[in-house]
């Protein structure tokens, strides 16, 4: 597909500065971008590139200043990155409508409906008493078992394996190996040492685009719901126990493990291998650092914490510049002791 620059700068509600006929049939990184291609510079580090690239067409920002002439095409917007992720994911869109029909072999159950503009890929499992909603992309063998409910616009990549009675919102994406629903980690211990398995009989449920990472785990409620709230994004290799809730926008970075029946509020960030323990409630905007450790609920909202026990950034910084010290401060002390030792037999 081809566009010009004007009609690119018209949908992104940008200006141009430049030749605004020509025309981009595809997208690029500004440091590789050639001739047809459109680029973006959002981070000030990859400013050289904006007066040596070869792209046609780069969008910038309204208030980026040029040092010396540049070759392209200029779309000046109020956010670049925005605006090129925008078209990114207009492109993946447009990608994607050529997936319609149903592959052979791929297996619909019982009183299970799918809307109209569908994609089922060979190999697929839909179970009984399913609904699925139109323009539902369901990729080579992905399973999605009985009585689950799937909206308008939602991609199942292959392998994922969507457990029953699991529910799924519109424009919401699985990817490749995520696991919805499997059983919480739930055992009694017993006076023998041995442990009772407790039979896990709730769901998961998702709200409306929401995204889970490939290799994702998400296990559902031993009673009521395990909930991914709306617009959340979790990240590949993350694990998310029993009756679990994420707030909205929240998103959770690689390798995190998150505890049952610990909820998490609206717009918070887990970096990567962070870990929180069970029954917590995190405040909405709470930040974790990469591989900290909360074990303690946060009650109070936009705390920055770090550490393992995790707690306030700034603290933990300066507990840090403290700790890397402690070899010289412990070298004084025995200079210390040692000239009070030689005082003394004097």
């Amino acid at each position: 597909m081809e566009f010009t620059v004007g009609q690119i700068a018209e949908v992104l509600s940008g200006t141009v500065e430049g030749n605004a006929a020509l025309r981009i049939d595809r997208l690029a990184k500004i440091e590789e971008a050639q001739a047809g291609a459109l680029a973006f510079l959002a981070n000030a580090k990859y400013e050289p590139h904006l007066y040596t690239t070869g792209a046609s067409a780069i969008i910038v920002s309204q208030t980026q200043a040029l040092k010396q002439p540049v070759a392209a095409a200029l779309i000046r917007v109020d956010d670049p990155y925005l605006c090129f992720s925008r078209l990114l994911e207009f492109y993946q869109q447009t990608t994607r409508t050529g997936r319609r029909g149903v592959e052979d072999p791929a297996f619909l159950g019982a009183n299970s409906s799918i809307g109209e503009g569908h994609f089922r890929g060979a190999f697929s499992y839909i179970g009984q008493g399913c609904t699925i909603g139109s323009d539902v992309l369901i990729f080579p063998h992905a399973t999605i078992g009985d009585r689950c409910r799937i909206g308008d616009g939602t991609i199942i990549y292959a392998g994922a394996r969507i457990y029953a009675d699991t529910i799924i919102g519109a424009r919401c994406t699985v990817h490749a190996g995520a696991v919805l629903g499997s059983d919480g980690f739930g055992f009694a211990p017993q006076p023998d040492g041995s442990y009772h398995a407790i039979p896990q009989i709730g769901n998961v449920v998702l709200e409306d685009n929401v995204s889970i990472g490939a290799n994702a785990t998400i296990d559902c409620a031993t009673l009521g719901s395990t909930i991914i709230r709306e617009g959340s994004k979790i990240d590949n290799l993350v694990q998310i126990a029993h009756n679990v809730e994420i707030g909205r926008h929240t998103v959770v970075a690689a390798q995190t493990g998150i505890s049952g029946s610990t909820k998490i509020g609206d717009y918070c960030v887990l970096a990567g291998q962070a870990g929180l323990a069970g029954h917590l409630t995190l405040a909405n905007r709470t930040t974790v650092t990469a591989q900290s450790g909360v074990g303690k609920s946060i009650k109070e909202e936009g705390q920055f914490l770090q550490g393992s026990p995790a707690f306030n950034l700034r603290d933990s910084l300066r507990a840090n510049a403290i700790f890397r010290q402690l070899p010289e401060l412990a070298r004084r002390l025995d200079v210390l002791e040692s000239n009070a030792s030689a005082t003394e037999k004097s």
